[in-house]
């Protein structure tokens, strides 16, 4: 048996089909709250688990270095001696090599992809650039061994010594290919295609009509780049680039390939090294004392604090470019 629901319904009828919709938009209105608040709070708990973890594990080196564990460089397992000062420089060093390197080729990817690539052209980059975030990192790292480091050991090391050896960064070239430089170049193609995706993106969503408009006020494609798209852009760039120093932060298993393992600290890119995350990789599952594995969750517990800054820093630059944006207008 059918029912009629129309003009020529009774007026009760009508009125109950038009409720039934309202009541089920209320029920998809709060259920999809409710699924968007209970995933927040698993992240947070999340995190706040992982970080109960680092400290409850890092608890033991914490009471018996305290914070000069961050000011010694000496990691010597045999006699109960370590810290962290070469492991954060060799963190630091390699993380802002690759940024600094990543940045601006990822911003020129990202504005070839968006405003001046053939679309034939655009597909073909745009997904190559996308595949090679998808390279296992150990992959990379024998090709760091096998390729680039014997590469940069024979040929730009030994070019960037002869040119500019007076700047203490370019000392001597490494005998193996195992350096500060080549993790650095590791990680900066490591993270390219994530500045380049999320760039490309960004530049895509710069309105048509404000390009357009500068255009037809005589601004030259230069002009409108830097007048229009990068200043509308500017924050999630900044976003985008604080993503790809946290993935450089925290990479792990190619940097301990090409890196060396060193544990001093050296003012030349050439020479070994090491990072706060190759040594717990490194080290971890071999570690023969208890104070040993206390410190590699110390070493763990101190890269999970710079991730957090490094987040947190990336949103605040964010909030306060978007506000002088506003003032501005």
């Amino acid at each position: 048996m059918s029912v009629t629901v129309g003009p020529g319904a009774p007026p009760r009828r009508r009125a109950r089909a038009r409720v039934t919709p309202r009541v089920n938009d209320r029920l998809g209105n709060s259920l999809l709250r409710g699924l968007a608040i209970l995933a927040a709070l698993l992240t947070c708990a999340l995190i706040l688990e992982i970080t109960y973890q680092l400290v409850s594990g890092s608890r033991l080196a914490l009471s018996h270095f305290g914070l000069g564990f961050l000011v010694h460089s000496q990691w010597k397992p045999n006699f109960d001696v370590f810290g962290a000062t070469t492991l954060l420089f060799g963190t630091a060093v390699s993380s802002a090599m690759a940024l600094l390197i990543a940045t601006p080729v990822s911003v020129a990817i990202g504005l070839y992809l968006s405003l001046l690539a053939p679309r034939g052209v655009r597909g073909v980059v745009g997904a190559l650039v996308e595949m090679l975030a998808a390279i296992p990192s150990v992959i990379l790292g024998f090709w760091g061994i096998l390729v680039l480091g014997p590469f940069l050991r024979d040929h730009i090391e030994p070019w960037l010594h002869r040119t500019l050896g007076f700047i203490p960064l370019f000392g001597p070239p490494s005998s193996s290919g195992s350096s500060l430089f080549t993790a650095g170049l590791i990680l900066t193609v490591m993270i390219v295609p994530i500045i380049a995706s999320i760039s490309r993106d960004l530049f895509r969503t710069v309105p048509r009509e404000l390009q357009d408009g500068a255009a037809a006020l005589g601004a030259t494609r230069w002009e409108i780049v830097r007048g229009v798209i990068l200043p509308s852009t500017a924050s999630g760039v900044a976003s985008a680039a604080c993503l790809g120093l946290g993935r450089a932060l925290g990479e792990a298993i190619a940097v301990t390939q090409v890196i060396g393992a060193g544990n001093e600290v050296h003012t030349s890119l050439f020479t070994t090294g090491d990072t706060l995350a190759s040594r717990i990789a490194n080290q971890f599952q071999g570690a023969s004392t208890k104070l040993q594995t206390s410190s590699l969750f110390y070493l763990a517990l101190i890269l999970l604090v710079i991730g957090l800054t490094t987040n947190l820093a990336a949103q605040w630059i964010g909030r306060r470019y978007d506000v002088q944006r506003q003032a501005g207008r």
